[in-house]
């Protein structure tokens, strides 16, 4: 089991794949595929081929054609992707902002590489999930924090249901801020993902994520929007206000 106490792995060196976009964190403390689920891949991932998806296979999403009328009553249609998988609770997911406070660490946050395919790049995002048919945001952001990243920890606060491409889809979502607290000699926790997830965790201090952000897009990495945002909300607010 991995012992080292706690500190952000970004500070480990990358594994040097052909593409840029693909690089990961070399995970230096085992090999364990439940530790090491985003290192050490045999390959880079590939698209393979695109092709036009039968509704009838679709498991996770179907296309909608909304027929409405505008405000001067014309008539018109609009093209959208709609979730089939919205519980109970009526929010598609959620995206975990993390605060990791340390007796001896400036304040930390949590994000998350993992290759996304409809971009064909590797995606620099919150950690966060699709809320399960019985249970409520609050609980899928501390449950969802706890799987994609090993740590632990309590909610501090939950936004209302908002939306990130109204213009394309349905899905919404909420926001949570997860604050974790740890002691002196915390060792590292486990992730606990799921079969053919491939993420990696990286902890960075919050006063130097917006500029973690910009060196990732340098990189070829492509950075999630609501990452972004709350980022650059943070840089703004020190350097322009």
């Amino acid at each position: 089991m991995y012992t080292r106490p706690f500190q952000s792995i970004a500070k480990h060196s990358t594994t040097a794949l052909a593409n840029p976009r693909y690089q990961f964190t070399l995970c230096t403390f085992s090999t364990s595929p439940r530790h090491c689920a985003a290192y050490n891949m045999p390959q880079a991932p590939r698209i393979n081929k695109i092709e036009a998806l039968p509704a009838a296979e679709a498991k996770w999403v179907e296309f909608q054609k909304i027929s409405w009328q505008d405000q001067t009553g014309r008539e018109r249609v609009w093209e959208a992707a709609n979730r089939k998988t919205r519980g109970r609770a009526g929010v598609d997911a959620v995206a975990i902002t993390t605060v990791i406070r340390h007796p001896k660490r400036k304040p930390s946050t949590i994000i998350i590489l993992q290759y996304r395919p409809p971009v064909d790049a590797v995606c620099v995002e919150l950690p966060a999930g699709l809320v399960d048919e019985k249970e409520t945001p609050s609980d899928a952001s501390v449950r969802e924090l706890h799987e994609e990243t090993g740590y632990k920890g309590k909610l501090t606060f939950i936004s209302p249901t908002i939306v990130s491409d109204p213009g394309l889809s349905s899905a919404n979502m909420q926001l949570a801020t997860v604050e974790v607290n740890l002691k002196e000699g915390d060792t590292e926790p486990e992730q606990a993902l799921d079969d053919g997830e491939f993420i990696e965790k990286v902890v960075v201090p919050l006063d130097e994520l917006y500029e973690r952000l910009v060196q990732y897009d340098k990189e070829g990495k492509t950075v999630d929007a609501r990452l972004w945002h709350w980022a650059a909300g943070m840089h703004f607010a020190k350097t322009m206000l």
